[in-house]
């Protein structure tokens, strides 16, 4: 197949897109482009190759989509576009779900690019990964025979892991005012850090502006804000318990998205890993399950190029 390939991770607010020009390489000329930019993907495609990437035209491509998809098409959950990855007009064009790429860039992480966040070091078995970002994402990796296969989920969507009675006290203020249905990613995600800290003001019956995830983690120092992020994160660990739990990820459950890396410090000396390992029945279970936190610069472009080479790699490369 000729090289180069495009490599694209298409999130809720930003495509990221990258070439790989060897087999086994590592992603090039790497650029992150405004979502609200461009009317669809195909037009991001073009500025990318255009502007980033000297003209080139590539002979394969993986695009990894914040959404599901099905067969050759893809729907954005937190952005309006949609369409099918064959409007590209690339030949060997696939598609992958965001996290499914993330969950495929595990095994290529290594030192700086990874964060202890509690329990022993990860193993070969099953792994799970998750992470708050535009929204929140769920995937997994099965190791096999010949390499790993990575695998989509949508488990972001699960109703909202409320554990004690002030999460309980969040979600029953924010159903008053008509989020019926709270789920995971109402509170988990960017977005959800604003809810979560609006939440917060109702249940103290305080007067707070709404302020962006961004405004959040910058200002610990108020006490609302560093609650809300103490909030987030132990309720993060229970969903962490629950993703570990449902996909049997002894091989550790990894951490990735654009919010926990600017809170590194704060999301280890928080209650997540306690949550994390508070089940009554499998708590020697959880605590033996690593959990790590990804914080390299665009681990999705690494999946997305490492589960091409793989997919490609039986082919004549030309």
């Amino acid at each position: 197949m000729s090289l180069p390939w495009l490599v694209a991770d298409i999130g809720g607010t930003n495509a990221r897109f990258g070439l790989v020009t060897e087999p086994g390489g590592q992603p090039q000329a790497v650029a992150v482009l405004a979502g609200a930019d461009h009317d669809g993907l195909p037009e991001a495609v073009a500025a990318y190759l255009a502007e980033h990437a000297g003209g080139v035209q590539p002979g394969a491509a993986c695009i990894a989509i914040a959404g599901p998809v099905e067969g050759d098409r893809y729907r954005l959950t937190n952005a309006g576009w949609t369409g099918s990855v064959r409007d590209l007009g690339i030949p060997n064009a696939e598609l992958l779900n965001d996290f499914e790429a993330l969950a495929a860039s595990l095994p290529h992480l290594v030192g700086d690019d990874l964060v202890s966040l509690g329990g022993p070091e990860p193993s070969r078995g099953v792994k799970a990964v998750l992470g708050p970002g535009t929204g929140l994402g769920v995937g997994g990796l099965v190791p096999a025979a010949e390499g790993w296969v990575p695998i989509p989920g949508e488990g972001g969507h699960v109703t909202v892991p409320v554990l004690d009675e002030r999460d309980h006290a969040i979600v029953q203020a924010l159903r008053a005012e008509g989020l019926e249905h709270v789920v995971a990613e109402h509170l988990l995600s960017g977005p959800g850090l604003t809810r979560l800290h609006h939440g917060l003001a109702l249940v103290h019956g305080v007067d707070a502006p709404r302020l962006s995830a961004s405004d959040i983690v910058a200002r610990l120092d108020d006490s609302l804000c560093a609650e809300t992020v103490e909030v987030f994160c132990g309720m993060l660990g229970t969903f962490a318990g629950n993703v570990a739990l449902t996909l049997g990820a002894r091989g550790g459950v990894y951490l990735g998205g654009g919010v926990l890396p600017r809170i590194v410090d704060r999301v280890r000396s928080s209650d997540f890993r306690r949550r994390f390992e508070a089940t009554p029945t499998l708590n020697d279970y959880l605590s033996a399950i690593a959990t790590t936190l990804i914080v390299a610069p665009q681990p999705a472009l690494v999946g997305a190029a490492a589960w091409l080479n793989q997919r490609l790699s039986n082919m004549e490369y030309v």
